[in-house]
């Protein structure tokens, strides 16, 4: 699993993926087992899960069984990065395919799955840039995120008519269960697309990398686009989001550099953090006042956004000078990356500086933080290459990782006894007092 986080976070710049201290322990509880090539654990049911594969063969033909032991997993990253392996055969025994299982097998153009099998994982065939066809058979059941991610040649998904969950219409994959679209495969070059009536959800990464797709059409039916949907959609430069519309996925749109304007409807209630992130074209957006539950900087790195409208009677956002702020939690959650201005004066009453607030503000050489502040996030002041000092007010209590980062001219200056000082010396990072000059005036 922390290999196909590795690559994801390679590929995708920022994944909204976690796993937990819990899952990682329990992991590293297992014991592992070693049979010529294969790695394997034993499962609950007492069958085997192959968790690695060391081999490096060009055609391969997993065993029904392990010392024994029927195979009925392949694990999450098992076959991770097994760039020679160009053929693979699965057992009859087989029921489940892993999260990332097959990722990065860049050569691999043939796989058979079993009729045993019921679960495929989330980006289990990942960046399989030589996959050219799949069949699925009938007894899958359940499908996670875009299993076909990046398989820049995949034009062919094969799914029988009569399969019980899952569905081909004009090529794109879907789930009958939730009514929702699950790939579109990046090698189509048809450059618009009209998602059928009746689906309800975009799924995760289910339009990644469709470079070519320059218009989409969505249904009056769909409700939710998921996380990193249109990610790198690069070429599309109109969409239209139905009326039904109540949530936006983190990272939905991120990169999505042609896209120069996107109207959010009036029931819409979420937008997940970094939802258009990198959206380069974009200059203006209107917030609805529906929207009530906002993520971190939906519009970091959106170098020609200008204008963030909010009506002054939103419930749950503000803009002040042009910056955005969530009035719930008194928090600053965007300050556009397009301003020029040197210097900012942030509101006082504000409490928490969010995650991403103002990464890239190249311009900005100057900025006071009020007295109310408690909390600056993640990232918050990353890449502010211009900012030569900042005053810590002694109020703060919790800083994120890399609020700073890429500052190298940065001095901070604290009080005597502060919180922000002890920060600045258990990270090494230089410090000085207001009055610290005072002693000329004695």
């Amino acid at each position: 699993m922390k290999k196909v986080l590795a690559i994801l976070l390679t590929i995708l710049l920022c994944v909204p993926c976690a796993f937990t201290l819990a899952e990682e322990a329990g992991e590293a509880e297992r014991e592992i087992f070693t049979i010529g090539d294969f790695e394997y654990a034993l499962l609950d049911d007492g069958t085997a899960e192959i968790t690695n594969y060391q081999g490096t063969v060009e055609i391969l033909e997993v065993p029904d069984k392990l010392d024994g032991y029927a195979v009925t997993a392949i694990g999450d990253s098992a076959f991770y990065r097994c760039s020679g392996l160009t053929s693979i055969s699965l057992p009859d025994s087989l029921t489940a395919i892993g999260e990332g299982a097959f990722s990065s097998c860049s050569s691999l153009t043939s796989i058979s799955l079993p009729d045993s099998l019921t679960i495929i994982g989330k980006w289990a065939f990942l960046g399989c840039s030589g996959l050219t066809s799949i069949t699925l058979p009938d007894s899958v059941t359940v499908i996670g995120s875009n299993p076909f991610g990046l398989c820049k040649k995949l034009t062919k998904i094969i799914v029988s008519p009569d399969h019980p969950a899952l569905a081909t219409i004009d090529g794109v994959l879907f789930s009958k269960t939730d009514k929702k679209l699950v790939c579109f495969p990046s090698a189509y070059t048809q450059p618009e697309y009209t998602v059928p009536q009746g689906i309800e959800i975009i799924g995760d990464f289910a339009f990644s990398y469709c470079l070519s797709l320059t218009s989409i059409t969505l249904p009056g039916s769909l409700t939710s686009i998921g996380d990193s949907a249109f990610y790198l959609c690069s070429g599309l430069t109109s969409i239209t989001l139905p009326d039904s519309l109540t949530a936006i996925g983190e990272g939905a749109f991120s990169s999505c550099s042609g896209l120069t304007s996107i109207s959010l409807p009036d029931s819409l209630t979420t937008i997940g953090k970094m939802a258009f992130s990198g959206c380069s074209g974009l200059t203006s957006i209107t917030l609805p006042d529906s929207v009530t539950v906002i993520g971190s900087n939906p519009f970091r790195s959106c170098k020609k956004l200008t204008n963030i409208i909010v009506s002054p009677d939103h419930p749950a956002l503000a803009t002040i000078d042009g910056v955005l702020f969530s009035k719930t939690d008194k928090k600053l959650v965007c300050f556009p990356s397009a301003y020029t201005q040197p210097e900012y004066t942030v509101p006082q009453g504000i409490e928490i500086i969010g995650d991403f607030a103002f990464p890239y503000c190249l311009s900005l050489t100057s900025i006071t933080l009020p007295d109310s502040l408690t909390t600056i996030g993640v990232s918050a002041f990353s890449d502010c290459s211009s900012l030569t000092s900042i005053t810590l007010p002694d109020s703060l209590t919790a800083i994120g990782e890399g609020a700073f980062s890429g500052g190298d001219n940065l001095t901070f200056i604290v009080g005597h006894d502060s919180w922000a000082k002890q920060y600045c010396i258990d990270n090494h990072l230089p410090y000085t007092y207001t009055d610290a000059n005072d002693w000329l005036n004695g």
